[in-house]
């Protein structure tokens, strides 16, 4: 993995002229430079322990709290696989369709640097434990950005490497201060062919790999934390001819600065080019000759096809990874899951798109259609619109919508009968229960519930008052006699 604070200062640099080249470099004319981008992504094995030692994983322990011996390279300790890290490495390897290697191996990678005790780093350089993948993904285009485009990235290899520790940079002081919670951590470093060719499908293809590593339950995917840390390898070239030299921007933590970053160094090239002036080639080497040796504390990392491979001395026992298990467990991957709500639903496919891309929402949108009478098609609407356009207004995730399943589809299904309309509906989907809520905290409902039915009236009174007289008094005092039973 690379350095944090370099490789941040190598990549952040003004995006002055972005806004206009974001619409413009995904597409060209013959003969025009184009850019061309691979991806390296390190993503952080979900596993309650490091990839080689018992210490434990965590992201805002106090520093230096989640450190083994081993993790510290002290003489005399020795690595011991995680299991758990070699399965989620197979399982992201199977969803991704790429041939697993039944024997890989561990490789020492030599190079110094303070928050790396051993001065190595224990990688897989000879041989990944898979190879040979695809992802497929798709983005929004069309003048109107509501046509699904569909793309397909090779996945060179998935190998599992170790973390480096976290070095904390004090100017003031002139002083760098170590962390190595994070020393020893297990990632999967994913390599992805460069068959990308501008910043926004890169950033697709970087957001559909986090739906599915969340899916598969192998990497939380928190950007933010540095769960999923992108390296893009960016070149510009005239199709049909060799490409070009390649910088790299590195450590990149969200999809959306990622876009910009690429589409800022495609533009800085064609200018440079254009100018006469040569691209610098900013990429690390990565070959044979670059510090690497045979990892000797580690025997070959083997996975079984099924358990009748397992020779019979090792069957049961802890460190063995068999495919068959795995394959079986696969949950429904986001693709399966945007095809099944195209073709159970009728949904357009722009629809599922959104509702899978949105954490939570698709659970959110079935549980409605399973209570309620209404057409999916109808339902649709409601959900990628009226709700989710009120939640994002307020900055509320689906997981904290005040609006229950259960809620909108009863409020549907009165909308159904008639005895509302369309509009009321919207405005009590949208203030329902919250202003029932809020009221029901100014007044006391201690009356209310020893008898005392003028305290509902006036209830009702103030809530037709927040809401302008537009909400349905039927519906006001049903909600008002729940929330004060």
């Amino acid at each position: 993995p690379g350095r944090d604070a370099p490789a941040q200062s190598r990549s952040n640099r003004t995006f002055s002229m972005l806004e206009y080249v974001l619409a413009c470099l995904c597409r060209s004319r013959p003969h025009e430079l184009v850019g061309v981008v691979g991806l390296e992504i390190h993503a952080q094995i979900q596993s309650n322990t490091k990839l080689f030692s018992g210490s434990k994983v965590g992201f805002s322990a106090p520093p230096n709290s989640l450190v083994s011996f081993f993790d510290a390279s002290l003489p005399g300790t020795l690595p011991v696989l995680n299991r758990r890290c070699v399965e989620a490495a197979v399982m992201t390897a199977l969803a991704l369709n790429c041939t697993i290697n039944k024997k890989s191996f561990f490789d020492r990678k030599h190079y110094f640097y303070a928050d790396l005790p051993a001065g190595y780093q224990i990688t897989q350089q000879r041989r990944a434990v898979a190879v040979d993948g695809q992802l497929a993904y798709s983005l929004l285009g069309g003048r109107k950005r509501n046509q699904i485009q569909s793309r397909t990235v090779r996945i060179k290899q998935i190998q599992l490497e170790q973390d480096s520790g976290k070095s904390l940079h004090d100017d003031q002081r002139s002083q760098t201060l170590i962390d190595l919670n994070r020393a020893g951590v297990g990632l999967m470093e994913l390599v992805m062919e460069p068959d990308m060719s501008c910043g926004e499908q890169a950033a697709a293809a970087v957001r559909e790999l986090q739906l599915v590593l969340q899916a598969l339950g192998t990497c939380q995917g928190n950007m933010s934390e540095g769960q999923l840390r992108v390296d893009a390898n960016v070149s510009v070239h005239r199709p049909g001819e060799e490409l070009g030299v390649r910088t790299e921007v590195k450590n990149i933590n969200s999809a959306r600065f990622l876009s910009r970053a690429i589409d800022y160094e495609i533009q800085r090239q064609i200018e440079a080019l254009g100018r006469g002036e040569a691209v610098l080639n900013e990429t690390r080497t990565y070959d044979s000759k670059s510090g690497f040796m045979p990892e000797p504390n580690l025997p070959p990392l083997v996975v079984y096809e099924d358990r009748g491979s397992v020779p019979a001395g090792l069957l049961g026992a802890e460190g063995v990874v068999v495919l068959e298990g795995l394959r079986e467990g696969l949950p429904e991957l986001p693709s399966v899951k945007r095809a099944r709500l195209v073709r159970s639903y009728g949904l357009l496919p722009e629809h599922s798109f959104t509702l899978v891309n949105e954490d939570g929402l698709m659970e959110y949108f079935e549980a409605v259609v399973k209570e309620t009478r209404k057409e999916p098609r109808k339902l649709i609407g409601w959900v990628t619109n009226e709700l989710l356009g009120h939640l994002k207004h307020h900055n509320l995730s689906v997981s904290k919508c005040p609006v229950s399943p259960s809620a909108l589809a009863e409020l549907l299904e009165l909308q159904e009968a008639g005895h509302i309309s369309s509009t009321v509906a919207k405005q009590v989907a949208s203030l329902s229960p919250s202003v029932c809520d809020s009221v029901s905290l100014s007044v006391s409902v201690r009356a209310l519930q020893e008898g005392n039915k003028k305290v509902l009236n006036r209830l009702m009174g103030l809530v037709q008052k927040e809401t302008k007289g537009r909400a349905d008094p039927v519906l006001v005092r049903s909600l008002l006699e729940e929330k004060t039973s």
